[in-house]
C-alpha cells in the first residue's frame, strides 16, 4: 500500500514542479516585456531634459559663436565661469520658425546646480533671435 500512495504523490510533485517552472518562465517573459516597453529612448530623454530646463532653468545671456547646419555653438557666463556648449536643433525644426542667424546674442536656459547643462531652444521656448527672409 505505501507504494500505491507514493506513485500519485510523485506524480503530483512532478506536476507542481512543472507548473512552478511554467510560472517562472511566464513571469520572466512578462517582466522582460515590461522592461523593454518602459525603457526611455535617448530622444525622449533629451526631450525631457529640455522640458525640465524650460520649466526650472535660469535664464541668461549667451552668444552664438557658430552655426553648422542644425548644430548651434554658443557660449555664456555663469558666476564668473565661461561655458561653451552646442545644441543640435534638428529635432526642433517643426518648432522653430525663420532662419538662424550665424552669430549674435541669444538667451540661454541653464540648470543653476549644473550650469554646463543648458539649451538655447526647446519645444515650448526659444532664446534664439531669428532673421526672417524677405
Amino acid at each position: 500500500m505505501p507504494l500505491a500512495l507514493a506513485i500519485p504523490y510523485a506524480t503530483a510533485k512532478a506536476v507542481t514542479i512543472a507548473l512552478a517552472g511554467v510560472l517562472v518562465v511566464l513571469v520572466s517573459i512578462i517582466a522582460w516585456r515590461w522592461w523593454q516597453f518602459s525603457r526611455v529612448t535617448p530622444e525622449e530623454r533629451e526631450r525631457q531634459r529640455r522640458a525640465a530646463l524650460v520649466a526650472y532653468g535660469k535664464m541668461g545671456d549667451a552668444m552664438i559663436v557658430d552655426v553648422n547646419g542644425d548644430v548651434v555653438f554658443y557660449s555664456y557666463e555663469v558666476g564668473g565661469m565661461e561655458y561653451t556648449a552646442t545644441q543640435d536643433l534638428s529635432a526642433l525644426r517643426d518648432h522653430i520658425q525663420g532662419n538662424l542667424s550665424t552669430v549674435g546674442p541669444v538667451s540661454v536656459k541653464y540648470d543653476p546646480r549644473n550650469p554646463a547643462n543648458s539649451i538655447v531652444a526647446a519645444e515650448q521656448w526659444s532664446g534664439i533671435r531669428f532673421t526672417h527672409a524677405s
